[in-house]
């Protein structure tokens, strides 16, 4: 199993992360020196996933705190190279906590840039290490919900490469895999991108879960077929009306598994929970490029064409039935508003 640090770690110079978009072919660690090395590889999704984005908003704090120079222009730079940060990828609540989290060390640490350093990395590091145990909590929980030999359906990735180290949706997997409770998972491929076939199913084969990778469009069959016991996806942001945001997909996933009385699960951290936000409606989808959709085959779709590609869907809170966080598991109705 790849350990948090292997994932995405803060060194002295730079942070650096395993490359996600060469995965499963091959584990290349990606070195991110500056803030636009780290806006690049959030923006091409070398690291992605709610919670270890918002781990790499700590670190990238920590990071524009070493670059930023002495003197009167230091805090004014940090904060610009923060606000970037934090900007890089619109529908993930917890990049922005992660960044907030790294601007409070920062505040709390005065004028003297030497202390806002050493305070910014002690600040992403702890930040990283309370997420592992966030999702280690709700891994526990989770696993509560299922009988032994349960045949899981999940979307996208939300294990230990989405997280920092242990994972939301493969969360509640891995630990009923350490519990000798035999599940098993199928993995649609999540497409455009694959994550589930690329990450998801990589993921499981190091942790020695058995599983099966399926096309997308062959999801519904499954529950027709009664081949599926629960549901459990990962989460982006969640609405303070329990309207959830998460890989695109995930509400036809939902609607699927509602119509065939199966159990449909959220697992995320109260990181994720943006009591700011009031339903789904509110919360901003992002639209990915065009060249996701067409291919690396030229020709598969045709340039009058037109694409759309948003990376997310909302998934209506009426169709949920428990939000696993690490304090516990949530039952409608939901109310998380302030």
């Amino acid at each position: 199993m790849t350990a948090p640090d292997a994932i995405i770690r803060l060194e002295p110079g730079g942070i650096v992360i395993l490359d996600q978009t060469r995965l499963p072919a091959e584990a290349v660690e990606r070195r991110c020196a500056d803030v636009d090395e780290l806006v690049d590889a959030i923006a091409v999704l070398a690291i992605r996933g709610a919670p270890a984005l918002g781990v790499a908003g700590a670190m990238g704090v920590a990071l524009a705190a070493e670059r930023a120079p002495d003197g009167a222009g230091f805090r004014a730079a940090l904060e610009t190279d923060a606000a970037r940060i934090a900007a890089a990828r619109p529908t993930a609540v917890n990049l922005a906590v992660g960044v907030a989290a790294g601007l409070a060390a920062a505040g709390n640490a005065g004028d003297d840039p030497a202390r806002v350093r050493a305070e910014t990395a002690a600040a992403a590091r702890a930040f990283h290490a309370d997420e592992v145990d966030r999702c280690r909590r709700i891994g526990a929980h989770g696993a509560a919900l299922f009988g032994d030999g349960a045949r899981i359906c999940t979307i996208c990735n939300a294990g230990g490469l989405a997280t920092g180290g242990y994972g939301t949706a493969l969360g509640v997997v891995r630990r009923l895999h350490e519990d000798d409770r035999s599940p098993s998972v199928w993995v649609p491929e999540t497409r455009p991108l694959l994550q589930g076939a690329r990450l998801t199913a990589w993921e499981l084969a190091d942790l020695g879960v058995e599983h099966r990778v399926l096309p997308d469009g062959a999801i519904a069959g499954l529950f027709g077929r009664g081949l599926v016991d629960g549901v459990v996806v990962g989460a982006d942001r969640i609405a303070a009306n329990g309207d959830t945001a998460n890989k695109v997909g995930t509400y036809g996933l939902a609607v699927i598994a509602h119509h065939h009385g199966v159990p449909f699960y959220v697992a995320a951290p109260c990181t994720t929970i943006d009591p700011a936000t009031p339903d789904g409606a509110a919360i901003p989808i992002e639209e990915r490029p065009r060249a996701e959709v067409t291919g690396p085959l030229p020709g598969t779709v045709p340039a009058a064409s037109a694409v759309h590609n948003p990376a997310f869907d909302v998934t209506p809170a009426a169709l949920i039935d428990a939000i696993v966080t690490e304090d516990g598991v949530l039952r409608p109705p939901f109310a998380l508003g302030p």
